[in-house]
């Protein structure tokens, strides 16, 4: 028999699962213009508000979610002195999408974005109705004015993914880095300028991606100071001399380039004009040299 004792605690049940938190399952009654009225077996049908609908802006109510709809729901809100609760399907979708983006930056994966925003600090990006930030530090592009890059699209990694802090990392160098390594091969020539100059060497820019022309490979000749050769935008070709993807690092050399120690020193230019041919006997001295 069914007793007292029985029927409280299937009542402490029913309490437990309509609680704030639970996932249940209900059929949608009725539309209202502010959202809609979802039979989920409670003392009476729980409200759907439009803004948690879906985490699509466009979102039609009546199209996607006609009357007699039956699907899962997040409770957001404990039932009123009605018992009325507010339920979502937009935070259920926001939580399966977090989980979706900690599973790509796990696998290393890249993805395109539109810049939508900016301050001083950085720009920042739709991520499927999350709000993404790309640290000025971390973008490819070398600009003054953040505002020019509006509706531009950026491709990117992730730099920090944390649900609880609602914090949403991306990285264009990063990405730019990954898809450079991922085709780069071990003798290639790249293109591109002299980003920044070190004690021990310089960083080059191409393509997004950044490789360092160490000291000692730039000329078969001793280099006393790296003013001497280069400045910060000068353009530069280079041979790639080795690739190291457990450290993201690329090194680059002029020196395999020079026909004679310090010709790099003397006759820039023309080495530069014939680096596609010279690079050509490189790549095949470089893959001897591996076999």
């Amino acid at each position: 028999m069914f007793s007292a004792e029985d029927f409280a605690k299937a009542l402490e049940q029913q309490d437990y699962e309509f609680s704030r938190g639970s996932v249940v399952t209900g059929k949608v009654e009725t539309h209202e213009s502010d959202g809609a009225y979802v039979d989920i077996g409670g003392k009476s049908a729980a409200f759907l508000p439009l803004k948690e609908a879906s985490i699509e802006p466009d979102f039609v109510l009546e199209e996607s979610l006609p009357i007699g709809t039956e699907r899962k729901f997040l409770i957001v809100r404990d039932q009123d002195a009605d018992g009325q609760m507010v339920i979502s399907i937009r935070a259920m979708e926001i939580k399966e999408l977090w989980e979706k983006l900690r599973e790509r930056e796990d696998n290393g994966d890249v993805l395109e974005v539109t810049i939508s925003g900016s301050n001083k600090g950085g720009v920042t990006a739709d991520v499927s109705g999350l709000r993404a930030f790309i640290p000025r530090s971390h973008l490819a592009r070398r600009v003054e004015d953040l505002d020019s890059l509006m509706g531009q699209t950026a491709t990117v990694a992730f730099l920090e993914v944390d649900e609880e802090k609602n914090k949403l990392l991306l990285s264009e160098r990063v990405a730019a880095r990954a898809v450079a390594m991922s085709s780069l091969t071990k003798g290639e020539l790249i293109e591109g300028t002299i980003a920044s100059l070190k004690p021990f060497g310089a960083f080059v820019d191409f393509g997004g991606a950044s490789g360092l022309l160490h000291i000692k490979q730039i000329s078969k000749s001793y280099i006393s100071a790296l003013g001497d050769v280069f400045k910060v935008g000068d353009p530069i070709k280079a041979i790639v001399l080795n690739i190291d993807d457990e450290r993201g690092r690329i090194a680059l050399s002029t020196q395999v380039l020079e026909k004679y120690p310090g010709e790099i020193l003397k006759e820039m230019p023309t080495m530069m004009a014939e680096a596609e041919e010279r690079a050509k006997h490189v790549a095949n001295t470089l893959a001897q040299a591996d076999n």
